[in-house]
This record gives C-alpha cells, sequence and structure tokens, in this order.
C-alpha cells in the first residue's frame, strides 16, 4: 500500500522577506482541462502541480513567485517545435487517451518555456533592469550555514516514454544571502537536450536581487563523447550543452526603501502541514 500524499507548507522569514514553498497533489483532470482551454492548448503536462509555488514577498508586498500556470503562459505555441519521428504518434495517442475527437492543433509538446518568475505587488514592484553584474558563484561556494532549503516540482512530463521535459525551483537560504534556481529540464531520446535556467540571488545589504538567465541546448548527436548515463543528470550533463542565450538584469527594489544590513540575523523557520 503507498503512503498517503500530504499537502505541505513551510515558510520561512529572512529579515523583512517571507519566504513560502507550497508543495500539493496533481491538479484534476478537470481543473487541468478548463486550463489547457485558457492557454490554448490540447493538453497539460502529465503531472501538473498548479498549486505549487515558490514565493518570495517583502513586507511592502514586492516580490516573485514561481508557479506552473505562468510558465506554461511562456510556452511559444507558434514556432520552434521539435520534428521527430514519434511527434505524430505521439499527439494520436495522446488525443484518443483524453477522448478528443478535435483535430489536435500544433503546439510546442516539450513544453519549453524561458519563464523567469512572476512579479508581486500591487502599489510597488521591483523594477527590471539590464546588468552587466553577474551573481558572485565563488562567494556561494564558501561555507555557509544552511538554514533553510526547499525544492518545489512545479510539472514533469515524460514526453509518451520519449523523454523528459520538467520544470523544477529550489531556494536556499544562508544567514547573508538567499539563492534561487529555477531550471526547467528537457531530453527528448535521441534528438536533443535542453536546459533553462534562472538564478536569482539575494544579499541581505543590497536593495536589489540579480537574476540571470541562461539557455543552453545540444543535439544528441553532438554528444557522441559524453557517456549516456549523464543524459538524465542535469547537473552533470549541463557543462557539456553550449549557451545559446544568457540575460542578466537587475530586480531593484523601490526607492523609498533602504536596505537592512541587519536583516539576515532575524531569521524564524515555521512548518506545517
Amino acid at each position: 500500500m503507498h503512503p498517503v500524499f500530504q499537502s505541505s507548507r513551510r515558510d520561512f522569514t529572512f529579515g523583512p522577506w517571507r519566504l513560502s514553498a507550497a508543495r500539493t497533489h496533481i491538479m484534476k483532470s478537470a481543473q487541468a482541462e478548463r486550463l489547457a482551454e485558457e492557454l490554448h492548448m490540447p493538453s497539460l503536462p502529465e503531472m501538473m502541480f498548479g498549486d505549487n509555488v515558490l514565493r518570495i514577498q517583502h513586507d511592502h508586498g514586492f516580490g516573485i513567485e514561481f508557479n506552473a500556470t505562468d510558465a506554461l503562459k511562456c510556452v511559444n505555441n507558434c514556432q520552434g517545435m521539435i520534428k521527430v519521428a514519434c511527434a505524430e504518434e505521439w499527439q494520436e495517442s495522446r488525443s484518443e487517451a483524453e477522448h478528443t475527437k478535435e483535430v489536435v492543433k500544433p503546439y510546442d509538446w516539450t513544453y519549453t518555456t524561458d519563464y523567469k518568475g512572476t512579479l508581486l505587488g500591487d502599489t510597488a514592484t521591483l523594477k527590471v533592469v539590464p546588468t552587466t553584474e553577474h551573481i558572485n558563484t565563488e562567494k556561494l561556494k564558501a561555507r555557509e550555514q544552511i538554514m533553510f532549503f526547499e525544492e518545489v516540482l512545479l510539472f514533469e512530463d515524460e514526453l509518451h516514454d520519449h523523454g523528459v521535459s520538467s520544470l523544477s525551483v529550489k531556494i536556499r537560504v544562508m544567514p547573508s544571502s538567499f539563492f534561487v534556481l529555477l531550471r526547467f529540464f528537457l531530453r527528448v531520446d535521441g534528438v536533443l537536450i535542453r536546459m533553462n535556467d534562472t538564478r536569482l540571488h539575494h544579499e541581505a545589504d543590497k536593495a536589489y536581487m540579480l537574476r540571470e538567465y541562461t539557455s543552453r541546448e545540444s543535439k544528441i548527436s553532438s554528444l557522441k563523447h559524453v557517456p549516456p548515463s549523464l543524459f538524465t543528470e542535469p547537473n552533470e550533463i549541463s557543462q557539456y550543452l553550449p549557451i545559446k542565450e544568457t540575460i542578466c538584469e537587475k530586480l531593484e527594489f523601490p526607492e523609498t526603501l533602504e536596505p537592512n544590513p541587519e536583516a539576515s540575523l532575524e531569521t524564524t523557520c515555521v512548518k506545517s502541514k
């Protein structure tokens, strides 16, 4: 007998920031069908966690969150479709399984998304500006206590046993900063591997966050020098995937706010189910 899944929510306070990670059940079929219609998609990912979210919100209301629905809104249904031998067969079996007689419209069946998060706030929001400043990865490698860690799966699909498409987000909080990694990972067996990463870093004494988006991609035929066992390991395969696009941005706080150097000293953790 399988253990009963329990929804959970974990909250953590980092100075003026409230960090919330919610993990719940897969979206019910009726709800998924309605959302697919709204998004003009024949179907959603097999495992769609519509209520899963990672939210980072300041006491003044502004912030950023990561959720599956907004991520799917960034899927391009008009171009960039991957043509593989199994695509037509996959669409046919998918539509039969969902008891629809409508013609399956062309859409990105890999669910590739360049989603970088959803900005929060009514009266005050983070201001997104281009920057040449990069996240200091060496500083992140420094030995610091991890006071809070959470990983949230937003969606996953096995592409009818022809690979995997997934989107997940994780956060770790140290005494001096917090770091977020949002990762879209796609593997179409025998065809390609694609990875879109969004990294977000905020240091407690700064009045901004740094956000870096990196898109990597390679055809499987160009990875003959790489052990196939790495194809299923995003952390290992990433170094072999050429960078296709990089976007560096500052998410600046509203001008009325000043950073609090002592913010990192005031932290509490609450876990609830």
